[in-house]
């Protein structure tokens, strides 16, 4: 057998799919995957740098990997964390043998010997724009119904809590050419669109790529799978174009990146819109498709935040009833606008705010959950005993539990039959699955 290796990923899906890229370029390089790091003869931790609990878990990761992996295995960091902090990186963790920002082949080869993996330090090696542009290599077959599919890279915006830009560099879109062959080899029922700005795909090159929209390449994709969902849509870009062909994906899935909705403070947060836009869109999508299913994220403790601020978010959840809520407390981010603002929060003054919205989102969730027993859905079987309808996102929503007789990747109707706070419970209407 030749030499082995294992990829630990961190953070969101978008680091899956640079993950996936890897695991790609290693195979074509004769090597072969392991799920036991410490068999492994090369050792991959791919980071997230997005807030400081994110850093904190990629440090604990790559110390814990070091400790256990076996004399001679090589220890490589990359991602985010790599890009954005290399040198410091690799100046404070001596026992790894790479530090490979973006663009940076992932070294297969031994480094020079010397102790446990030959601890010569590769400096890290960033660009621009990467020179090994991980969007376009190939990706093995999915080894699950579905599959997150990254159509762009980088981000063209500066909001003020966000230091992405400053690593990930500007908005680059793929060709649809090349997101599509890639849909193809991955042979999945599902695909999973994501990028850092989803919404905003083409705008940077309007001539080449259906005039800077991001609607032909979804009805394209959808055109070579059944189901076609998007992550991540700034509530400016959603368009009366792009909500029909979301919802003509069969998905009717919406998760809106709207980060707050008190007005003045989205405007410290350098975002668009308010809360009363917000709900007139949510309204509109709903008397479009009743059925359709809404995910956000929300930043609480942003500088300068107040009660009335705060409120004002309580009575959009409330108002709201979205499916899916994540509150998340604010990260300071070195070299951001936010981290130039006065009118800081009190940590536990935030923390009292996110328990609030989060028990209030808790009820609301579980409530809908309810208000499904006894209907039908059409649920993507991923794996025995476990299927998703169109309302849950894979990896980040709920779940239904299914009969495990069910072929995974199949679809299947069921009846919900109960509800177990996000989770549900269902059984197969028809025994017969359609693949």
């Amino acid at each position: 057998m030749g030499q082995r290796f294992y990829v630990e990923t961190l953070g969101c899906p978008k680091n899956q799919v640079d993950s996936d890229k890897i695991i790609g370029t290693l195979l074509a390089d004769g090597m072969t995957p392991t799920d036991d790091a410490s068999a492994a003869d090369l050792v991959v931790v791919n980071t997230c740098a997005f807030i400081d609990e994110a850093r904190r878990e990629s440090i604990d990761t790559i110390l814990a990997l070091e400790e256990h992996r076996k004399d001679g295995a090589r220890l490589v960091v990359t991602g985010c964390m790599a890009e954005r902090y290399g040198d410091e990186l690799a100046e404070a963790l001596p026992e790894v043998d790479q530090v490979a920002g973006f663009g940076v082949p992932v070294n297969p080869a031994p480094v020079a010997a010397g102790g446990k993996g030959g601890k010569k330090l590769i400096p890290v090696s960033t660009a621009p724009i990467p020179t090994l542009d991980l969007l376009n290599l190939p990706r093995p077959k999915s080894a699950s119904p579905w599959a997150y599919v990254k159509i762009a890279e980088g981000c063209d915006r500066s909001c003020g809590f966000c230091a992405i830009p400053s690593f990930r560099g500007p908005q680059r879109s793929r060709d649809i050419d090349q997101i599509l062959r890639e849909v193809d080899e991955l042979e999945a029922q599902e695909i999973v669109l994501v990028a850092q700005d989803l919404a905003s795909y083409g705008k940077d090159r309007p001539d080449e790529l259906g005039a800077g929209s991001i609607v032909p390449l979804v009805r394209a994709v959808s055109d070579r799978v059944r189901w076609t969902r998007l992550l991540y849509l700034y509530p400016s870009d959603l368009s009366d174009e792009l909500i029909d062909a979301i919802c003509h994906t069969g998905v009717p899935y919406f998760d809106l990146s709207l980060q707050h909705v008190s007005k003045p403070l989205l405007r410290r947060m350098r975002r668009w819109g308010d809360g009363d836009r917000f709900l007139r869109r949510i309204a509109d999508i709903r008397d479009r498709e009743p059925d359709a299913a809404f995910r956000s994220n929300f930043i609480v403790g942003y500088p300068g935040e107040t009660e009335e601020d705060h409120d004002q978010l309580l009575r959009f959840v409330e108002e709201a009833e979205l499916d899916w809520c994540g509150f998340f407390a604010y990260s300071p981010e070195e070299g951001t606008h936010a981290d130039t603002l006065d009118g800081a929060v009190d940590r536990g003054l935030m923390e009292q705010r996110l328990a609030e919205l989060r028990e209030m989102q808790d009820e609301i969730t579980a409530r809908r959950r309810d208000d499904l027993i006894g209907t039908t859905a059409t649920v993507l079987v991923d794996e025995p005993g476990v299927g998703r309808s169109h309302r849950e996102a894979p990896e980040i929503d709920g779940v239904i539990e299914v009969p495990d007789t069910l072929v995974p990747g199949s679809f299947v109707e069921v009846r919900i039959v109960d509800a177990m706070g996000p989770d549900l419970v269902a059984t197969a209407v028809d025994a017969r699955t359609e693949v």
